[in-house]
């Protein structure tokens, strides 16, 4: 059987990677941002408020809704999309247990780390 490296990986680790991905491009933060201003909305109505055509907004919708982030529904032919808030409000507290968890081991050792070379870390 064959793993991908990633499964090596604990499912915390893997949906804060997933989620990070998808929200590494600012075009889908903006989508996210817009989203959370309006109870629905057209992908047509997003592409009039950002600089980017509709296939673009199209595209990163996909992404967004692949990640669970987003929540749509159809009135004959046109797709309103909404911020799925419940799930918005997990991603934030996985990223918040991760920065944490990594913080609270960062300031649990020495304060004024040494390379390997001996020299200091700079602030």
């Amino acid at each position: 059987m064959t793993y991908a490296k990633t499964d090596y990986f604990d499912r915390d680790l893997r949906e804060v990677a997933r989620f990070a991905r998808v929200l590494s491009h600012p075009a889908r933060l903006a989508i996210l941002r817009h989203l959370a201003g309006c109870p629905s909305c057209r992908s047509g109505d997003i592409a009039e408020e950002l600089p980017l055509s509709r296939t673009t907004v199209s595209q990163h919708l996909l992404e967004l809704q692949n990640a669970g982030l987003l929540l749509h529904y159809t009135d004959r032919n046109r797709v309103y999309y909404k911020v799925d808030v419940y799930r918005l409000k997990r991603l934030r507290e996985q990223m918040e247990r991760y920065f944490n968890v990594t913080l609270c081991n960062l300031t649990s050792g020495d304060q004024n780390p040494k390379w390997d070379d001996g020299s200091e870390a700079i602030d």
